[in-house]
């Protein structure tokens, strides 16, 4: 039987590494439990107002939700004081990251991005028949002036994951709004801030006054991180209406669901649920790099609710098989890498405790 040809493009590619879920990491080494600290949700869930407004939108299941997300959007447009127009929301930020590539990359287009970040940005170019020029890192964060370099008549778009997932970096203030003002005006800058709400650096730039000067700026956020709704999956772009206006013609008709769009506006209204978040993150940061500091294991300073972690000595394969699920993320020249995501103080102490345990070659 003859195979049926998938698109070039398309075999070029691997599907997306999820790893192994807790109940297979528990069947796996016979574990009563585990802790997943590895996808960089929000381990103090969601708002409560979130619950109440999904038990309130189940009534109107049957409808089709809002293929504009008007309510939504009106929402996001107040909390920022912009216009309702720049803004798109989606299936989860990553959506806008395919709708970008559809609506603007042909085949032999080019994207420039760093190495190691969000792997869906090289994915989503190699599926329109484009190339992703990947740029190392320099000292785990991105490397602009390197970045810059690549740039040519070929270049359609720049991402910068901004912090940078998976390292948990931001790129200075100053040195990310020249580099924005030096690319080309034809070529979109795309600006991944899923964890902006983590960030407490007094060197991050704050991006969106910047949408007006530059119409060729688009700053992805998502619901998914710390508003908790990670499983509803809802995010949103900012950017120039016209842009707004192209993707439209490009993203599915019902895109987010009922629920979804419910919850999210329920979760911008609670914003002391975030402030608490991003109060308990930042504590469970200070606590977990101390510790690691303590232990000589290498780490990048993260503005995230994660922490990229490296050592000459294999640590996260025996996490893993002790029941702590961390992600585990190869970076050339820093050994046995891993990203962590922060627990509560029981889990973030477990990691520790076994760490040290590992480091005195004490664990089973």
């Amino acid at each position: 039987m003859a195979k049926i040809q998938t698109r070039s493009a398309v075999e070029k590619i691997a599907s997306y590494p999820l790893g192994n879920s807790p109940e297979e990491i528990k069947a796996k080494f016979n574990l009563k439990a585990v802790r997943k600290m590895s996808d960089n949700e929000n381990v103090y869930g969601c708002s409560t107002e979130v619950k109440d407004s999904i038990i309130k939108a189940i009534n109107s299941l049957y409808f089709y939700p809002d293929g504009t997300g008007s309510l939504l959007i009106r929402k996001i447009a107040d909390f920022y004081n912009l216009s309702e127009d720049r803004i798109l929301v989606s299936n989860g930020s990553e959506e806008i990251i395919r709708l970008l590539t559809r609506a603007y990359i042909s085949p032999g287009d080019e994207a420039v991005m760093a190495q190691l970040t969000f792997p869906r940005y090289e994915t989503n170019i190699v599926i329109e028949g484009g190339n992703a020029v990947s740029v190392p890192l320099r000292n785990g964060t991105h490397d602009l002036d390197a970045m810059y370099e690549e740039i040519n008549n070929k270049t359609k778009m720049v991402f910068v994951c901004n912090p940078n997932n998976p390292t948990g970096t931001i790129v200075g203030n100053d040195e990310l709004y020249r580099f924005i003002g030096k690319i080309p005006s034809d070529i979109l800058i795309i600006l991944d801030e899923a964890y902006y709400e983590y960030v407490t650096s007094k060197e991050y730039l704050e991006s969106l006054p910047l949408l007006k000067q530059y119409p060729n700026l688009i700053v992805l956020r998502t619901f998914s991180k710390i508003y908790g709704l990670a499983g509803l999956r809802v995010g949103y772009g900012i950017m120039d209406p016209e842009i707004v206006k192209e993707l439209h013609k490009v993203k599915d008709v019902f895109n987010v669901n009922h629920l979804a769009q419910a919850a999210a506006a329920a979760a911008l209204s609670d914003q002391e649920f975030v402030k608490d978040c991003a109060k308990k993150n930042a504590a469970e940061m200070e606590f977990v790099c101390e510790k690691l500091a303590e232990l000589n294991i290498g780490f990048f300073p993260s503005q995230t609710n994660f922490v990229y972690v490296f050592s000459q000595h294999p640590i996260a394969a025996s996490l893993i098989a002790n029941g702590l699920v961390v992600r585990q993320m190869k970076l050339p020249g820093y050994g046995d890498a891993f990203r962590m995501t922060l627990g509560t103080r029981g889990d973030n102490k477990a990691v520790i405790n076994l760490i040290s345990e590992l480091l005195n070659n004490k664990a089973v």
